[in-house]
């Protein structure tokens, strides 16, 4: 927690430069209870969703699960998946939170900081208190944590439950939730996370077929 107060004055909620996002990673990790740790990252054209990457990593964490320390037991491991890569992606799209945390440092601006990529938190729940957005897709309304604006309820599908966007690193949120609608063309989730969560789910059926 300490550590997290001590980074979250580095994060920029900004667009340093025009954005121009042509590849897209999205990121997830999944666990089994004997502590192994599968992570995986798929990477998009961002104009055609196509995937042109994957990158995968296993690993093993001690560190307990602890809401809001997500980074300390997802971030090893991701990061060694990020290494394989040949492609940086432009834009990394986090199934976290970013801003939208009590801390206002969730796991997307750990890692934006860590790779200096633009990041963006997209969670399937929020951290803090908004008002239901119109049900209409692209509709969105603000989160607030004691009063302080830390993302957006954005509907991404009519009438189903909004995801909640909220700024990782070297992005702002208006740009944010207009690359998340373009990667929920069909589902409430964007492709990027939809894909890495098949990905690591796998992996770490696999993993947890051979250990002894």
């Amino acid at each position: 927690m300490a550590l997290q107060d001590r980074l979250r004055s580095a994060v920029i909620a900004a667009n340093p430069r025009p954005p121009q996002f042509r590849t897209v990673a999205g990121l997830d990790s999944a666990y089994d209870d004997q502590g192994n740790v599968a992570a995986a990252i798929v990477v998009l054209d961002a104009t055609t969703l196509d995937t042109l990457e994957t990158a995968t990593a296993r690993g093993t964490t001690a560190f307990p699960y602890v809401p809001g320390l997500l980074a300390f037991r997802e971030l090893p491991t991701t990061v060694a998946a990020l290494e394989t890569l040949t492609i940086t992606p432009d834009l990394i799209i986090c199934d976290s939170q970013g801003l939208a945390h009590p801390r206002r440092f969730g796991f997307a601006c750990h890692l934006g900081l860590l790779t200096g990529i633009p990041t963006v938190g997209v969670a399937k729940n929020a951290w803090g208190d908004y008002a239901e957005p119109a049900p209409e897709r692209g509709s969105s309304s603000i989160i607030t944590i004691d009063d302080d604006p830390v993302g957006r309820a954005l509907r991404t599908r009519t009438g189903v439950k909004p995801v909640f966007v909220s700024v990782g690193h070297l992005i702002d949120l208006d740009t944010a939730c207009a690359q998340v609608l373009a990667l929920t063309p069909e589902f409430r989730q964007p492709e990027t996370t939809r894909r890495a969560d098949r990905l690591c789910r796998d992996l770490l059926r696999e993993i947890s077929q051979v250990r002894p």
